[in-house]
């Protein structure tokens, strides 16, 4: 029975390996479950790839795959042709889901079932073992790390030796007969053209030339962590091309929520050709993931960031009335410290502007303020709690693995300092103000972190001069 397409034959032969295809979102998606943003990259190279690679099998992913023209067609090739397939359906992934679907119907085995743990299990998928693993948002516990790349290599090592159907539709349709592909044929070479060498041929050369999804993905990420935004904004947007159903923007628009996020982040960060015009392309992009009903947190955030922006670029009221409503709204969805101290920050703005039109309105902007910040002060402690624990646990492992999981942790405990500093600052307990803040200053790695942290402070101690007398006790600088 032939199940191998020419793309996956020939990557076998050059390898000597089994393949195995991977099924699973990429970059930072949300769980609208649990309202958390899970960084899937971070599964994919500490969970998946190492435990796939340590079985003797070859590891990839559809965006690590070189092609031409819509990345679709390779992914339908690899769920028939690959010899394993492992899908991550963590998020309730919707492509993943599908992904399955199509797997499931095309092979009776050798197709393992992920997710991280809080997946709401499908009640479709009951009878289908799911393996879990634990994932902490941005970051992976090393002992879970070490924990799941032994049971995923167990899980592939017992499949490879199994001869028992684990797709659903083989085990309850007991005569079906899975499909086969003339490999002549397998990427749309024509009939007369001779065969599948001159496809091979034909076909190498303008995916050679092109990045992958995830050398786009993986540069754009970097100009983002250089301040090169101008690049960044290059990157993402072709990466949108890529995915694009027709080669067209409306094609790419309909694609993935995380690169939409990451060009809007970009483009308004370019300040390309002045701020205000960036910010106001980001926002046409962003209305792709329409801002105003949307439940994921970090589109929301963004549209704050944006309406901020155009507000302090004077143009006009109606910009912070709708950046306090974004980001109260993130708040709310996600219970998170970088929603609630921009939320907390924009109420002082309030009160200092013509938005507020009597002193008792701007006495409970001022409250409210202050009572964010206290529950701002409860969710940051929590999170470098967290963190501590996880770096106390980081002993006996790599180099290489033992940086990966610190550098994000790193750069996490700096912005909860800097945003625990902020909210004492704003609630005028400055010894708790100045232990963070020199806390904060101690965990940067760059002196732009700073002085973002002292330009915010220093604006809100402006902000709580005019006004902090209004407060019971007033509000006083130290």
């Amino acid at each position: 029975m032939a199940e191998t397409s020419l793309a996956t034959e020939t990557v076998r032969k050059q390898t000597g390996k089994p393949r195995c295809f991977v099924v699973m979102g990429f970059g930072m998606k949300t769980d609208f479950a649990t309202g958390r943003k899970l960084d899937l990259d971070k599964s994919y190279r500490l969970l998946i790839k190492p435990a796939v690679e340590d079985a003797g099998l070859e590891c990839v992913r559809a965006d690590e795959i070189r092609h031409s023209g819509v990345i679709d067609v390779p992914m339908y090739h690899e769920l028939l042709a690959s010899d394993f397939v492992v899908a991550d359906l963590s998020t309730a992934n919707a492509n993943a889901l599908y992904e399955l679907g199509i797997r499931h119907a095309l092979r009776p085995r050798t197709t393992v079932v992920i997710s991280e743990s809080k997946l709401p299990y499908p009640f479709d998928l009951n009878h289908i073992s799911i393996t879990s693993y634990t994932h902490l948002g941005d970051a992976i516990d090393y002992d879970e790390v070490i924990r799941f790349r032994k049971v995923l290599g167990d899980t592939l090592r017992a499949v490879r030796a199994s001869k028992e159907a684990d797709s659903p539709v083989y085990t309850y349709l007991k005569n079906l007969l899975p499909p086969s592909e003339d490999p002549a044929k397998a990427l749309g070479e024509p009939e007369h053209s001779g065969g599948a060498a001159k496809t091979a041929a034909a076909s190498s050369k303008p995916a050679a030339e092109s990045p992958t999804l995830a050398v786009l993905i993986q540069e754009g990420e970097k100009a983002i962590a250089n301040d090169q935004f101008t690049s960044a904004k290059t990157f993402f947007a072709t990466a949108l091309n890529t995915l694009s159903v027709d080669g067209t923007k409306d094609g790419a628009i309909r694609h993935d929520p995380y690169l939409i996020q990451r060009l809007v982040l970009a483009t308004y960060k370019a300040k390309q050709p002045n701020h205000v015009e960036a910010l106001n392309d980001a926002k046409k992009l962003l209305e792709a993931l329409d801002p105003h009903d949307s439940n994921d947190p970090e589109t929301v955030g963004l549209a704050g960031a944006i309406e901020k922006r155009l507000f302090e670029e004077g143009q006009g009221l109606e910009h912070l009335k709708a950046a306090i409503w974004f980001y109260a709204r993130g708040y709310y969805l996600r219970n998170d410290w970088y929603n609630a101290i921009n939320f907390a920050y924009l109420l002082n703005v309030r009160a200092d502007t013509a938005l507020d039109k009597t002193d008792s309105e701007r006495i409970a902007d001022l409250v409210w303020a202050n009572r964010i910040r206290s529950e701002v002060i409860e969710l940051c402690a929590r999170d470098l709690a967290e963190i501590s624990e996880r770096e106390a646990r980081l002993v006996g492992g790599t180099e290489k693995l033992e940086s990966e999981l610190k550098s994000r942790d790193r750069e996490q405990k700096f912005w909860c300092l800097a945003t625990t500093a902020e909210a004492n600052f704003g609630l005028g307990d400055f010894v708790s103000y100045d232990h963070a803040h020199v806390d904060a200053v101690a965990a940067s790695h760059a002196t732009w972190m700073v002085e973002s942290m002292d330009t915010q402070i220093g604006r809100l101690k402006t902000l709580l001069m005019r006004h902090g007398h209004l407060l019971n006790p007033p509000w006083r600088a130290h």
